[in-house]
């Protein structure tokens, strides 16, 4: 082989192509990198394969183009490679399309097929799509699942696990410690911020609630895609919770509070 043709091949292994997927600061961009290297001769290692399949995964979510990702992250699947991860990116796909049935089945099985450390995500993903989707008793056994795994993202389990108890019409008593608990821990930041808004508004506290819910929609909304769709009964719940707060506030106001 000439030096050209050996520096060409090197310049083209899915290797680097993979590197250049990861990087790849466009979903265009990235598919393309991460087709090319799935079409690389010779055989493909499983790994290798999943994680380019990935990067295909995530340029189709980033485009909104859901029935494709949900192709690719079946055949991740296939790959039995990370086959919680897969399941994970499979229900994305899934809520995106509008399917959260289908999208819970995966979730349940990532949950067991997982390994340890990761458990615990997955079943609060799980709790928490069951809560959003109007099925709170199913979600407090997740969530309390979840919270008998975790670690360091307890406070954001418990409260969660208490909202869905309170959304199935139990009297929960110590919301506030709850608040409190999860304000003070680093969970607390980022999706914490829906959760605090949610436990706020329950306590009746809609100015702390209103704030809490409107920064979660802003850093969702300056998210990726995929986080997006992710993340799209939060934000449906959020907006609506703003919506009646305002309507409570302006009540308030007419009135002289």
């Amino acid at each position: 082989m000439t030096r050209a043709r050996l520096a060409t091949a090197q310049a083209t292994t899915p290797e680097l192509l993979l590197r250049k997927a990861t990087l790849a600061r466009t979903s265009g961009a990235r598919a393309k990198y991460a087709q090319r290297g799935l079409e690389q001769p010779g055989a493909l290692d499983a790994t290798t394969r999943t994680m380019l399949l990935r990067q295909l995964y995530l340029s189709h979510m980033e485009a909104r183009r859901f029935d494709e990702a949900l192709s690719v992250a079946e055949q991740m699947i296939a790959c039995e490679v990370m086959p919680d991860v897969a399941r994970q990116d499979a229900a994305r796909a899934c809520l995106g399309l509008g399917d959260p049935d289908q999208a819970l089945q995966h979730l349940r099985i990532a949950s067991r097929v997982s390994p340890a450390a990761r458990r615990a995500f997955h079943l609060w993903t799980l709790g928490s799509v069951l809560y959003l989707n109007d099925r709170p008793r199913d979600a407090v056994g997740a969530l309390e699942r979840a919270l008998r795994w975790g670690t360091t993202d307890k406070p954001l389990y418990a409260a969660q696990a208490a909202l869905a108890r309170l959304a199935s019409g139990e009297a929960i008593a110590n919301l506030a410690a709850l608040r409190e608990q999860l304000a003070d821990a680093a969970c607390g930041q980022g999706y914490g911020q829906f959760v605090l808004g949610e436990l706020a508004f329950a306590e009746g506290d809609h100015d702390t609630a209103r704030r809490y819910l409107a920064g979660f929609l802003r850093r969702t909304e300056e998210g990726r895609v995929a986080l997006q769709v992710a993340l799209a009964g939060e934000t449906a719940r959020a907006t609506a919770l703003l919506q009646q707060i305002r309507g409570k506030l302006r009540a308030r106001a007419r009135n002289g509070g």
